[in-house]
């Protein structure tokens, strides 16, 4: 509508006030605008519009325009409070955290801007700090979900599950409709060992938005630990996933120019966002570094917020690096197919920070998926999976991937510890005068099934104890109940930085496993301390890889798929200490001179792995 002459333009702020209260923001923008247009300097109409703009996800023109607000009005408190949001969704947390410390200054019981506040700090690593802005912002409005939720993402990052749960819970008392809050009750559920409660909530927030793929993700790959769910449950999962997700997407695919000589040099793309100090750089590193270039560029897609040494290691390992952190699938599968890479990598599958939906574009003619875990992504886009014969021994399981498996020769990993220290120190039980088991997997491997495999164990040797990594609180409390074992036996650790953590396996003698998802790289870190790991696999990939790295050692008589049997193999263990002496001192060199260190053999697998596809490829035989 026109404001006519006559019309205050009091009463036309009112108006425009009305409209957008009532969700009506076209109408609303119309006013504002048509004020603006005639006084250019009018705050209240540069503010509303401002945070129209927000409310559209339009944080740039948002942040230009209630910055030119606050130039009018510098102390409206809202209209700041708007600001700092425009630039929080701008990543501009540096600049968010100075504007909010003083908007709280000026307005102590405003509490969205504590909120906002703890959102900068949670996104800069300042955790204990944004745990504090958080419980200042529920003290102050406790009926807002949005608070409790962002609560409980913070106490997740700290490690505080059961408080986390607690405020997630909260918030979707406050409005049972509010999806994210189960996306954060689902992770600490699953990080204390509550698997399937994990996946129930996973699947409560789906049912309230279908198209988040973030949380659909988490429940595809939580499946892997739960010890009720088959491959073939698994794999219909994937696919309706799939169906839901991807499906939509193929589209958007398009044919490729690429050249079909079957023997040129061919474009490799690695994409992953975790070419950084993580544990997957254990993997990517010895395997980038050892790649024949003469035969394969090789392109790095790094989706890294924050790189740091190990990012720029990798860097100098790549042909190309391309950095794409914050650009969005489709722009990103744009510059792929510009790069007319021939294979493209996926190292995260449905875990964490993943790009599957990129995948479901098919940017490149064969697309593979490897390293994140055993498993299989559902997407029909996705041509390959890499695995071992162990893993996956020839017509094992090939029905349950909607992936063509690919063996590889030896194994699914090549490890590089990236450091010889620490050492390895002398076996624990001759100082101690008894036996230390321990498992310092990921805490959500472990339910009953793993304890009830660990108890024969701790009661037939009554004086041998436990070292195993558990979060604070009711997990340390229910492991303690389900092993019905003193406490005293128990020795409780926390998450460490990597040094200190290799360090912990100076006090374990033997390592014990998980089931029916085992350790990986935990195990190859324990064998590389010297410490020997007992396993017990199942039908799954994701259940064999103890069997998998223990045949790459010659030590296949430490992986069994019985659960008796695993006791009396880590009992029997634990009586020949001759034998852990000599595991002690000789695994490390062992673990050198076997295919789970030779980089270049795992290089020339790999590339023949691709060069066999792209051959394919070539012939039609896709």
């Amino acid at each position: 509508m026109s404001v006519p002459q006559q019309v205050h333009i009091l009463q036309a702020i009112q108006l425009a006030d009305q409209h957008m209260s009532a969700g009506r923001f076209q109408e609303a923008q119309s006013i504002c605008r048509q004020i603006i247009s005639v006084h250019p300097r009018h705050a209240k109409a540069l503010h509303m519009l401002g945070f129209m703009e927000l409310h559209a996800r339009q944080a740039k023109s948002a942040m230009e325009l209630l910055g030119r607000s606050l130039a009018i009005e510098p102390n409206d408190p809202f209209a700041r409070l708007h600001f700092c949001q425009s630039l929080v969704d701008l990543h501009q947390y540096d600049s968010a955290i100075l504007h909010l410390r003083q908007l709280i200054v000026a307005q102590p019981n405003l509490g969205t801007a504590y909120n906002y506040l703890g959102i900068a700090l949670f996104e800069t690593n300042q955790f204990e700090e944004s745990l504090a802005m958080f419980a200042k912002s529920v003290m102050l409005n406790p009926q807002d979900p949005k608070n409790h939720s962002n609560r409980a993402r913070a106490l997740y990052k700290c490690e505080k599950h059961d408080q986390a749960i607690q405020a997630a819970r909260k918030a979707i008392q406050a409005d049972p409709n509010f999806h994210e809050a189960y996306l954060y009750l689902g992770n600490a559920l699953q990080a204390i060992g509550q698997v399937p409660e994990a996946l129930a909530a996973y699947r409560q927030g789906l049912a309230m938005k279908p198209d988040w793929t973030e949380i659909a993700s988490n429940l595809l790959y939580s499946m892997s630990f739960d010890p009720k769910l088959d491959s073939k449950a698994m794999l219909r999962e994937h696919i309706l996933w799939s169906a839901d997700h991807a499906e939509p997407l193929k589209r958007s695919i398009q044919p490729f120019a690429n050249d079909r000589n079957p023997d040129r040099r061919l474009k490799i793309g690695y994409l992953s966002p975790y070419f950084r100090e993580h544990c997957q750089a254990l993997f990517t590193v010895p395997l980038i570094a050892h790649h024949n270039h003469e035969q394969f560029e090789i392109y790095c897609y790094s989706d890294v917020d924050k790189p740091d040494l190990t990012t720029r290691r990798l860097q100098q390992e790549a042909d190309v690096w391309r950095e794409c952190a914050g650009i969005s699938d489709a722009s990103l599968a744009d510059a792929i197919r510009k790069d007319q890479i021939d294979i493209l990598v996926d190292l995260t599958m449905h875990m964490g920070e993943a790009r599957l939906l990129l995948f479901a574009r098919k940017p490149a003619p064969i697309q593979i998926a490897w390293l994140a875990y055993p498993g299989t992504t559902g997407i029909g886009a996705m041509d390959y999976r890499l695995t071992d014969p162990y893993l996956d021994p020839p017509g094992f399981n090939d029905e349950f991937y909607s992936e063509i498996s690919i063996r590889l020769p030896h194994t699914f990993w090549c490890y590089d510890p990236q450091s010889d220290q620490p050492a390895v120190n002398d076996l624990p039980a001759d100082q101690n005068g008894h036996v230390t088991f321990g498992c310092l997997n990921n805490f959500c491997k472990t339910n009953e099934i793993v304890f009830a495999m660990w108890k024969p164990i701790l009661d037939a040797l009554p004086a041998s104890k436990l070292v195993l990594l558990a979060p604070q609180g009711s997990a340390r409390q229910r492991t303690i109940a389900s092993l019905g074992i003193d406490p005293a036996r128990i020795e409780f650790v926390d998450r460490q930085l990597r040094g200190k953590y290799l360090q912990t396996y100076h006090r374990i003698d033997i390592g014990l496993d998980t089931f029916p998802y085992s350790g990986h790289t935990t195990s190859l870190d324990a064998l590389w301390m010297g410490v020997p790991v007992v396993s017990r696999y199942g039908k799954t990939a994701v259940s064999r890889a103890g069997l998998s790295q223990s045949s790459n050692l010659g030590l296949t008589e430490l992986a069994t798929d019985d659960a008796a049997r695993f006791a009396s193999i880590a009992i029997e263990l634990a009586g020949d200490l001759p034998r852990l002496r000599s595991l002690r001192s000789s695994l490390r060199q062992s673990m050198r001179t076997s295919p789970l260190m030779n980089a270049k053999l795992f290089a020339s697998g790999v590339e023949s792995a691709y060069r066999s596809g792209w051959h394919r490829w070539c012939r039609g035989q896709h």
